[in-house]
């Protein structure tokens, strides 16, 4: 292990929810084994304050990370640690994602603490959540359920599931996992039944662009196919618009080279149609996880998707 005393020390712009801190621990004590110095810098973000609103109505994705982002820019901090699903597809000038890390489990999570599945629900149960991508694939498995807005970290969605506001909630599996909160799993949906997010369940890494240290200091941490997974399910997102808040999905999976991309449009309005596309191809570099995704984009904008933006 190389000695800390050679290498400059790391600070780590993180939220302060519990999860956010968990992914940023797990980083440093990754960074710590291997012979950096690593602080933290705990932060609050609009995304963390506005809790009032769904993001789609107060500026999506980006609430979570631009005070992280100032952060960066003014030298306070050196990278920042996000859950990927929470950035937007096209990121400021002067910055970049410099890492991906293995993936978690990246399928949604059903909790309930009275029903062990969607289908036993009864007719006209409240399902919390203020995923648009999940509220649209909710009512396409479950037209009769009543879906209503679901903020906060996650604890604090657990209590509001526990004080009776909903018969259910729908979770990030990955989230639940990190924070030791298995048992509240009662069963997850397979990417058949509801495709998840573009990025979901991996971590990414974002520095200032022009910090090749730090690229070198990050690339035993990435993880090649997790990269080349999200790149692909991104490329689908910003084809369509996606650093808005929108009703998309985008998921990617191997069979030994070949990486299969499935896609899916909603509209939260319901006058539309579920819209799924797919498309496979053999993957080996990020250019062609992106290309793999821009195409999907089109097959479903061909198929009636609507870009946002």
């Amino acid at each position: 292990m190389t000695t800390s005393s050679a290498l400059p020390p790391i600070v780590i712009a993180t939220r302060e929810s519990q999860l956010a801190l968990w992914q940023a621990e797990h980083v440093q004590a990754l960074l710590a084994a291997r012979g950096h110095s690593v602080s933290l810098l705990g932060m609050t973000t609009r995304g963390d304050q506005i809790l009032d609103r769904t993001l789609s109505k107060v500026g999506g994705k980006g609430l979570f990370v631009k005070e992280l982002e100032v952060a960066l820019e003014e030298g306070r901090a050196d990278i920042a640690v996000h859950s990927l699903k929470d950035v937007p597809m096209e990121l400021p000038d002067g910055f970049a994602l410099a890492c991906i890390m293995e993936r978690e489990d990246p399928r949604d999570a059903f909790v309930s603490p009275h029903h062990a599945s969607l289908d036993e629900l009864p007719q006209g149960a409240v399902v919390g959540t203020s995923s648009l991508r999940r509220q649209v694939l909710l009512q396409a498995l479950r037209p009769d359920l009543k879906i209503e807005p679901l903020r906060g970290n996650v604890q604090t969605r657990l209590r509001k599931l526990d004080e009776g506001q909903y018969a259910a909630i729908v979770l990030a599996a990955a989230g639940l996992k990190r924070l030791g909160l298995h048992e509240r799993i009662r069963s997850v949906f397979e990417p058949g039944q509801m495709l998840p997010a573009a990025g979901q369940g991996a971590l990414g890494i974002e520095i200032r662009s022009q910090r090749q240290d730090l690229r070198d200091a990050l690339a035993p941490l990435a993880h090649e196919r997790t990269w080349l997974t999200v790149t692909a399910e991104r490329a689908v997102s910003r084809a369509m618009g996606g650093s808005c808040s929108m009703p998309l999905a985008a998921h990617g999976v191997w069979s030994g080279d070949t990486l299969r991309l499935q896609a899916a449009w909603g509209d939260v309005e319901g006058r539309l149609p579920l819209v799924r596309a797919e498309g496979s191809s053999r993957v080996a570099t990020l250019d062609e996880a992106d290309a793999l995704g821009l195409a999907v984009a089109g097959r479903l904008r061909a198929a009636g998707a609507v870009a946002a933006c």
